[in-house]
């Protein structure tokens, strides 16, 4: 359900390696979010950087942080593309929805951020 595990050099020059996939249940209530990184995934991210890191010394991962991404699509399905929704679709002037945005759609973001001036430009009166 994502692209797997890549690396990412953060301003202070350490690596970060994610993202990972797991799905919340539907219940899960407002306020309930499961913010914690479950520590026991670590031997999943090893092997998995370990194909392009074989090197990577032993019990050098600690887990970092965690969010949460809203999916247009459920657990299994394809991934859909993203959905740019303006005043026109959901009629709030100064409103757009971006849904879905994810690598490698980010790295699209000057074609979206015309497209967003675009539609909001549509609903000035």
């Amino acid at each position: 359900d994502g692209l797997g595990i890549h690396v990412t050099l953060d301003l202070g020059g350490q690596m970060r390696f994610g993202p990972d996939v797991q799905w919340l249940a539907n219940t899960t209530a407002l306020g309930d979010e499961p913010y914690e990184v479950d520590a026991g995934l670590s031997q999943e991210f090893e092997r998995s950087i370990r194909r392009y890191w074989p090197a990577l010394p032993a019990a050098a991962l600690q887990p970092g942080y965690s969010g949460l991404r809203p999916k247009i699509h459920a657990s299994g399905a394809p991934a859909g593309d993203f959905v740019i929704q303006g005043p026109r679709v959901h009629g709030v002037p100064g409103l757009v929805n971006l849904f879905g945005i994810e690598s490698p759609g980010l790295t699209s973001c000057l074609a979206i951020a015309e497209q967003a001036l675009h539609q909001l430009g549509e609903s000035q009166p």
